[in-house]
């Protein structure tokens, strides 16, 4: 088993920034990759970015160059530093891992950006 706490999040204005925190907990130590999905209201939930053990990141193409995801194994935290925030990034933000073939979610944190 493995536990995710999600924090972080707030209202901010656009162009601000925030910086979202993911502790794990449990059976850490097989946590091969980490990613960061988001939430929008009415929408499907989609992978921001994603963390692989040896360091490899991934991100999906409207966060590029905005969003920087990051992963602590010392203290099992996971991080995803988002600048230049736009009103199109509101929604909640969930961490997220496989291990063994199941998958573990946070309970999420709420972004909103206002114009």
């Amino acid at each position: 088993q493995v536990q995710l706490v999600e924090s972080g999040g707030g209202l901010v204005q656009a162009g601000g920034s925030l910086r979202l925190s993911c502790v794990a907990s449990g059976k850490t130590s097989v946590i091969d990759a980490m990613g960061w999905y988001r939430q929008a209201p009415g929408k499907q939930r989609e992978l921001v970015a994603s963390i692989f053990s040896g360091g490899h990141t991934n991100y999906e193409d409207s966060v590029k160059g905005r969003f920087t995801i990051s992963w602590d194994k010392a203290i099992n935290t996971m991080y995803l530093e988002m600048d230049n925030l736009k009103p199109e990034d509101t929604g909640v933000y969930f961490c997220n891992t496989d291990v063994w073939g199941i998958e573990f979610w946070g309970q999420g944190t709420q972004v909103t950006v206002s114009s």
